[in-house]
């Protein structure tokens, strides 16, 4: 599986060490879940592993690709398809000499973040947030719609997804705007069915692209 057949559809984030989550995540039809653990304390390199270890089990029982964020040492350890990296994480050049054939996804908030991840030989982009998000303490200016559909121009045939504050409500928007593929937390792990909370981003996907 390459990024391109990938980065589509539902892009589902696991933001605990709850297999039961992760099931429901991948049941929804995500084709990547993405490890994002960040807690009042820091999880340590151990816990990550424990919890990527069980992530990429699930992960290649539904043939869908994982994501570790930030941590290439932890995607490394774990066999993931790829790292996510943020504007203050490691620099992309740099992650690109070590993080060998992992994918690389870089967060991104405006043009010229993106016209950099893009020169730089960035696998996918996440581009937002697109609107109000409360998943973050300090989040990024709100970008809206029509910002979106300008990354999506900028990137250059690489994949953007959607990220912040979408709820399914928004969905046809955003992927009208061009991204490929929708990452939503709150929405998701939020709802009392967490799958059929996915299973609405997959199922709009894949009524626009009709």
């Amino acid at each position: 599986m390459t990024p391109r057949e990938a980065i589509r559809g539902f892009y589902a984030v696991l933001d605990r060490d709850d297999e039961a989550l992760a099931r429901a995540l991948l049941a929804s039809g995500a084709r990547v879940l993405q490890l994002r653990i960040k807690p009042e304390r820091p999880a340590t390199a151990g816990e990550l592993v424990r919890a990527g270890r069980m992530a990429r089990r699930l992960c290649t029982e539904h043939g869908a690709a994982l994501i570790i964020n930030d941590r290439i040492d932890v995607a490394h350890a774990v066999g993931a398809d790829g790292v996510h990296l943020g504007q203050t994480d490691l620099p992309l050049e740099v992650a690109r000499e070590i993080a060998g054939p992992l994918w690389i996804g870089i967060s991104t908030h405006d043009l010229a973040q993106v016209r950099a991840a893009r020169d730089g030989g960035a696998d996918y982009l996440g581009y937002g947030p697109v609107f109000a998000t409360s998943t973050k303490r300090n989040p990024d200016a709100v970008q809206g719609v029509a910002a979106l559909a300008a990354a999506v121009a900028e990137a250059g045939g690489i994949p953007v997804v959607g990220i912040g504050g979408i709820n399914p409500a928004h969905a046809a928007a955003v992927y009208a705007a061009g991204a490929a593929a929708i990452c939503a937390i709150s929405s998701v792990t939020g709802a009392a069915d967490v799958t059929a909370a996915g299973r609405s981003f997959s199922k709009i996907a894949n009524d626009s692209s009709m």
